[in-house]
C-alpha cells in the first residue's frame, strides 16, 4: 500500500470514527429525552381548570337568578347552572367583599391546583371565571343533599339516617379528606369541615365539597367558630392546617353521634365529659333507637374524642381516622 493510500485509509477511519461518535451522541440524547416527553404527555392528560367567560356563566344561571340558588355559604352563593352543551354545573359566586379584599390572592393558581384533585369522595373542581369584582368557582353538579340537611333541617331525614348509614357517611367523608391531605399533590387543606360541606347521595355515599378556599377569607370568623380549634385563632402557627381539619372532622362525628349542632363549640364541651365517663345514653341522638351492640359506637365516639380533645400535635392524622372508620364500616356490614 502506497503512502497516499495509507493517508486515505486513516482519513477514512477517522471520519468513520467521528460519524459513530456523533451517532452515539444523537442516540443518547434521543433516549434521554423520551422520559421527559412521556412525563409531559402524562401531565397534559390530567384535567385542568377550564376558564369560563363570565357571559357563559351568566347565561348558565339565567343572570344569577335567585330561583337557581341551591346553597348559601360563608364564602359565596351556589347556583345550579346549565351550560350551552346542556352540562349541569354548580356555580359558586364568591361574595364581593372577599373579592375586593383578595385582589392579589392568586385565585387562578389555587383553582388550577384544586382542579387536579380527583377522588370518589370529593366533588371535583371544573373551572373558574374571573372579571372585575367577580370570582367564580365551577364544580361538578352532583344533585346531592347535605348532611346538615339530613341531621338538622329535614324531620324525615333522621329516620333515613340510621346508625349504619351515619357510619357509612363518616367513613366516606373521612376517605375524601384523607385524599385531600395525603393523596393529592400538593396536599390540600379543606379549611372548613362541617356537615353542610358533606354531600350525601341516595346510597348514602359521602362527597366532600368546598375545599381549599379558605385563602379567600383568612380572617372571617363567621361560619367557622365551633368547627375549628382554638389554635386556629392564634398568632403563632394559627390558621387552617391539616390538624384544624381533623378537629372539624371530630365535630362532624359528634354531630352524627348526638344529632346536635355544633353551637359554636358548646357541643364539644358538652360531649367530651360524657364520652370520657361512658355515659352514652345521654350522648346518643335520642331520635334513634339504641343499637343492641354498642361496641362500634364506643369506638366511633373515641375517634371523635381523639380528634377534638387533643392539641394539634397530638391529634390523629386523617389517614388514621379513615382507617378506623373504614374498619368499623366493614365490620358492621359483614
Amino acid at each position: 500500500m502506497s503512502h497516499g493510500e495509507h493517508i486515505g485509509y486513516y482519513v477514512l477511519m477517522v471520519c468513520l470514527s467521528i460519524s459513530l461518535i456523533v451517532l452515539g451522541i444523537v442516540l443518547y440524547l434521543a433516549c434521554k429525552r423520551r422520559p421527559v416527553e412521556s412525563h409531559e404527555e402524562t401531565l397534559s392528560s390530567k384535567p385542568c381548570a377550564r376558564a369560563y367567560p363570565l357571559m357563559d356563566i351568566d347565561a348558565a344561571t339565567d343572570g344569577f337568578n335567585h330561583h337557581r340558588i341551591v346553597g348559601q355559604g360563608r364564602l359565596g352563593t351556589v347556583y345550579a347552572g346549565t351550560l350551552e352543551q346542556g352540562e349541569l354545573v354548580a356555580v359558586k359566586r364568591i361574595h364581593p367583599r372577599f373579592v375586593l379584599s383578595n385582589a392579589g390572592s392568586g385565585f387562578l393558581t389555587v383553582i388550577k391546583s384544586l382542579s387536579f384533585a380527583q377522588h370518589p369522595n370529593i366533588v371535583s373542581v371544573l373551572g373558574y371565571s374571573e372579571a372585575p369584582g367577580e370570582r367564580i368557582v365551577v364544580t361538578e353538579f352532583v344533585g346531592m343533599v347535605s348532611l346538615d340537611f339530613y341531621l338538622h333541617q329535614n324531620p324525615d331525614g333522621v329516620a333515613l339516617l340510621d346508625w349504619s348509614r351515619r357510619l357509612r357517611t363518616a367513613a366516606g367523608a373521612a376517605r375524601g379528606v384523607e385524599y385531600l391531605h395525603e393523596g393529592s399533590a400538593p396536599s390540600i387543606v379543606h379549611g372548613c369541615i362541617k356537615a353542610s360541606n358533606v354531600l350525601i347521595d341516595v346510597q348514602f355515599s359521602a362527597r366532600v365539597c368546598d375545599y381549599g378556599l379558605s385563602f379567600l377569607a383568612p380572617h372571617e370568623k363567621k361560619g367557622l367558630i365551633g368547627f375549628v380549634d382554638d389554635e386556629y385563632w392564634g398568632d403563632i402557627r394559627g390558621g387552617p392546617c391539616k390538624e384544624s381539619d381533623v378537629y372539624g372532622f371530630g365535630v362532624l362525628l359528634l354531630e352524627l353521634l348526638t344529632g346536635r349542632r355544633s353551637e359554636e363549640g358548646l357541643l364539644v364541651k358538652w360531649a367530651l365529659p360524657l364520652i370520657k365517663d361512658m355515659r352514652f345514653c345521654e350522648l346518643l341522638d335520642p331520635r334513634l333507637a339504641v343499637p343492641s351492640d354498642m361496641k362500634f359506637l364506643f369506638r366511633f365516639a373515641k375517634v371523635a374524642s381523639a380528634c377534638v380533645g387533643n392539641s394539634r400535635k397530638n391529634r390523629p392524622s386523617m389517614g388514621q381516622v379513615a382507617a378506623i372508620l373504614n374498619s368499623l364500616e366493614t365490620e358492621l356490614g359483614s
